[in-house]
């Protein structure tokens, strides 16, 4: 790390750091594997990239990596940047983690979030998905094994709006005001989406009707690899995005990673049965596991041999049958680490949220995978990581 010297002093290497923690913390600890498995310097290197802090004048600041891990830490748990930062003051293990020692204050919340937005004005979405392929980097080196499926699907995140008011608001109806000049929305990249449908039954008449869902926010478009269950790449967009606009740009992304294996096969729903996306990984190299709509291979349909000859391969049926897979990621996502709800506003903060969820979704589970420590919900399991009721 080339800047080291420069950082602000932490007592990491002092009596009140790492000899006092040494005496307390359980080596099994999950945040002591953490630390010690992956090489936060890189982090620091990545980061300083994107700072426009040159390191030359002025008062030594964090180690961009020291602030990251407080980070991680607040998506790891759940917690607020005001929370998790009382949580390292007073939570030796946090303290531990991040890098402080026991006699120093961990930097406020409102140093987070100087840390997010150097990196969004300095490199936006580029500067969090360079975190995520280091984490994939790493993983790689350590001896983790990906497969040759990649599951793609979407999920959505509720923009931080209360969407009845924020229509007052701009209408001026909550205030005296001009109603010709509205206020602009709270959020104006969160759009409105539709997550499915929903089928609802009259209790009377037993008549079923069926109903739109809609959510107003955002959308994180996902790669992840089905063998090891990380996540290797992410596209954000408003909620009002269709799926299948966004494959290419997510197997491009996985080409960027340079951990995944060439003759990949792509498992993905029917939002994605676009001939644009069958084209491209045919051209590519790719096998296609996307599933298809019924009309692809009805009888009227002159191309149905194309189709059902596709149906017919052995990756089609793998892939479709490892796509599931992406939606426990998701469903360990938001509830575990916040993804249903929006942390932050506009676009590129939510690609923060996103990008920062799935990397520390992903710390678990190569930690799990290789130590076979386990953070509060995991156990350990051959090749792989499975929810149990154990803690750490």
């Amino acid at each position: 790390m080339s800047q080291s010297t420069k950082f602000k002093k932490t007592s990491e290497d002092s009596f009140f750091g790492n000899f006092l923690y040494g005496q307390i913390i359980p080596e099994d600890h999950f945040l002591v594997k953490l630390k010690e498995l992956i090489d936060w310097d890189k982090f620091s290197d990545i980061c300083l990239k994107w700072y426009r802090w040159s390191g030359d004048d002025g008062a030594a600041p964090y180690d961009p990596a020291l602030i990251l891990r407080i980070l991680f830490l607040s998506y790891l748990f759940n917690m607020s940047e005001r929370q998790i930062v009382e949580r390292v003051n007073f939570d030796l293990t946090f303290k531990y983690f991040v890098g402080l020692g026991v006699d120093k204050k961990a930097p406020d919340h409102s140093t987070l979030s100087r840390f997010k937005d150097r990196l969004i004005i300095g490199g936006g979405k580029e500067a969090f998905d360079e975190l995520l392929r280091e984490i994939l980097r790493q993983a790689l080196n350590k001896g983790i094994r990906f497969g040759t499926i990649q599951a793609i699907d979407a999920t959505h995140t509720i923009a931080d709006v209360n969407t009845a008011k924020d229509a007052g608001r701009q209408s001026n109806k909550d205030k005296k005001g001009d109603p010709k000049d509205p206020k602009p929305p709270r959020d104006s990249d969160a759009k409105w989406g539709n997550k499915g449908d929903r089928e609802i039954k009259n209790k009377e008449t037993g008549e079923k009707k069926i109903i739109p869902q809609w959510f107003y926010g955002y959308k994180a478009h996902t790669s992840i690899n089905t063998a090891s269950r990380l996540i290797t790449a992410i596209e954000t967009t408003g909620g009002q995005a269709s799926d299948g606009d966004y494959l290419i740009s997510l197997v491009e992304k996985d080409n960027n990673a340079l951990v995944l294996l060439p003759n990949r096969i792509y498992g993905a729903d029917r939002a994605y049965d676009w001939g644009d996306n069958h084209e491209y990984l045919k051209a590519n190299g790719f096998f296609d596991a996307i599933r298809l709509n019924d009309y692809r291979t009805k009888e009227d349909n002159k191309y149905n041999k194309i189709w059902l000859e596709l149906k017919d391969t052995k990756e089609h049926k793998e892939g479709l049958k490892e796509r599931y897979k992406i939606e426990r990621n998701f469903g360990e996502e938001k509830q575990s680490h916040g993804l249903d709800r929006c942390r932050y506003l506009g676009l590129v903060k939510y690609h923060a949220q996103a990008v920062l969820t799935a990397t520390v979704f992903n710390l678990k589970v190569v930690v799990a995978a290789i130590t076979g420590t386990t953070l509060k919900g995991y156990a350990y399991s051959g090749n792989r990581v499975r929810l149990t009721s154990l803690s750490v």
